[in-house]
């Protein structure tokens, strides 16, 4: 769900599913699954080149996630791996990929979770990680309030604030990511809540006919969104103007 409060009020609401996956067992999945796999065309394939990758003249390919993971937690002074690290994130469907946002989960060795991060993906193909560490950890999830500065939305400024509010993946799920401006006042609202699912071929099966390509239909209703806002005269960003409030870009496909 998406909530905009101003300038002007816009509100919309999509059934999604998701994939939620310990990254150490991927290799196990693609092996047991017939319409999973990792870095191979299927209904659904979880492919490294996706997700976060340490900026690089070219994609790292040789890595995986989880090795990239690890880098970037030891820029974040993380010296040892987490035990295990659970993604939520969308997987490259019939040979089509976009995926908005992936949320890590990441556990210590008496197998709790200890810090998360947060991978937003704009339409250019970049990718910005956000580092929620054990000082955002509060209760059952993570929380924290931190300066946005990436392009994401030619509807919002790059220099107001992301709210994250993670609750860990359990039976249910529950986030959410809201807008602040400037002065402090929150204008955006998003939330993402499920119920989990077992991890099954029958499943797999069920939701690709259920949500027919879904990645396409996630691209296709942002640029629908974006034109009914463009509709509605709200203020418009160009990606160019204010490069100095686009900071940490990762950029996992190179330029062209």
């Amino acid at each position: 769900m998406h909530h905009r409060l101003a300038p002007k009020v816009h509100s919309f609401h999509y059934e999604v599913f998701m994939f939620y996956l310990d990254l150490d067992e991927i290799d196990e999945l693609s092996r047991r699954l017939k319409f999973m796999s990792r870095n191979r065309f299927n209904l659904f394939n979880f492919r490294d080149k996706d997700h976060l990758q340490l900026p690089c003249e070219k994609p790292d390919t040789a890595k995986t996630t989880r090795e990239h993971i690890n880098a970037y937690l030891a820029e974040n002074s993380i010296a040892i791996p987490p035990k295990r690290i659970m993604v939520l994130t969308n997987l490259c469907t019939l040979g089509y990929q976009f995926n908005p946002v992936s949320f890590y989960y990441c556990y210590n060795d008496a197998d709790e979770p200890f810090c998360a991060i947060v991978e937003v993906c704009n339409t250019f193909l970049e990718i910005k990680p956000y580092f929620l560490g054990s000082d955002t950890k509060q209760n059952a999830g993570f929380k924290l309030n931190t300066e946005k500065y990436f392009y994401v939305s030619p509807f919002i400024d790059m220099d107001t604030c992301f709210d994250f509010d993670l609750q860990v993946p359990g039976d249910k799920l529950q986030v959410r990511i809201d807008d602040y401006d400037k002065a402090g006042k929150r204008f955006f609202i998003s939330t993402l809540t499920g119920i989990r699912k077992p991890l099954t071929d029958k499943n797999l099966l069920l939701y690709f006919f259920s949500f027919p390509l879904i990645t396409v239909k996630v691209i296709a209703m942002i640029h629908w969104q974006a034109l009914k806002l463009w509709l509605k005269k709200l203020p418009f960003h160009r990606k160019g103007d204010n490069a100095d409030k686009q900071r940490g870009v990762y950029r996992p496909y190179r330029a062209n």
